[in-house]
């Protein structure tokens, strides 16, 4: 496992990755962190969970956006037959990597898949800067009109976890839409204990 770490870790360090450094702290480890908390709380194969989030983007890195949800499969394929993994688990996880994404619209037949498919969209709540910058930089949006945007994307990323999934971003979630002007909690008493909560739980 420290081996595919390295591999992506060192993709990252490189002058030509796409993203830069800042990416792999605040997009990758949280999906592996979500991911790997998921698998336990599913009872999931956590091998195989931990495997695909750290390779579930890795062609991004590399090469970019273009076509990247065939040549992550490609690409990770290749580093795991390197490591020698068997070719039943390189499928299982080449599985998770290609089903991932909710614009892809196969089916997601395992546990495992949809383990990455969540643990992906919890990582936004982890990177809250990193999408205002999209939003600034490259959908040319002003600052309220981010806000607005990126209080809704939460609000509709939020709904479409799993219980367990919601367990554990609930504290993130409720402080990222009280900062961007949802009133989600409204009686005075619960903003008051929201504002206290136990110092490090977000």
């Amino acid at each position: 496992m420290e081996e595919i770490r390295k591999f992506v870790e060192g993709e990252y360090k490189k002058p030509t990755s796409k993203y830069g450094y800042a990416h792999y702290e605040g997009h990758f480890i949280p999906v592996v962190n979500y991911s790997t908390e998921l698998a336990k709380e599913k009872n999931a194969d956590a091998e195989i969970v931990e495997i695909s989030a750290w390779l579930h983007d890795i062609s991004s890195i590399i090469y970019g956006r273009e076509n990247h949800h065939i040549t992550r499969a490609e690409i990770s394929e290749k580093k795991l037959k390197e490591l020698n993994y068997s070719e039943e688990k390189i499928e299982l996880i080449k599985k998770c990597i290609l089903n991932y994404r909710g614009s892809i619209n196969n089916s997601r037949e395992s546990i495992e898949e949809q383990i990455i498919a969540e643990a992906d969209t919890m990582s936004a709540f982890d990177n809250i800067e990193g999408l205002f910058q999209v939003d600034f930089l490259w959908e040319d949006l002003n600052q309220k009109e981010a806000r607005k945007l990126i209080r809704e994307k939460l609000i509709r990323k939020y709904n479409q976890l799993s219980e367990e999934g919601k367990k554990l971003i609930k504290s993130k979630y409720d402080a990222v839409i009280l900062l961007l002007g949802e009133k989600m909690l409204t009686e005075k008493s619960k903003i008051k204990n929201f504002l206290c909560f136990p110092q490090g739980e977000l």
